[in-house]
């Protein structure tokens, strides 16, 4: 998706449209967001958006490689007591090709 590199409400528009104000995956990202630093499991994530692993996973995945969203380095227990990673959205973001967004 094209935005303008010198403008951070540029970028920020282009964002919001490729993640999808609509999409499963635009619920998923936007939950991480508020969260901030906090982050949340899969697990939570599943809970608080009333969504399927199946389907919450996937589309957490694809945040990931769109480097929209991070492993924080942290864990959590899940309701089972295993720990889990704690996901977060990327505060910096990578360098990128000039004009796109990944």
């Amino acid at each position: 998706m094209k935005y303008q590199p010198h403008s951070a409400t540029s970028y920020a528009a282009a964002v919001e449209i490729e993640v999808g104000a609509d999409t499963l995956r635009g619920q998923v990202f936007r939950f991480l967001r508020c969260q901030g630093r906090h982050g949340a499991t899969d697990e939570e994530m599943q809970t608080q958006l009333y969504m399927n692993p199946s389907t919450q996973r996937p589309r957490r995945v694809e945040l990931v490689a769109m480097r929209m969203a991070e492993d924080s380095g942290r864990q959590r227990k899940t309701v089972s007591g295993r720990m889990a990673v704690v996901w977060v959205c990327c505060r910096h973001r990578p360098e990128r090709v000039q004009g796109e967004l990944f």
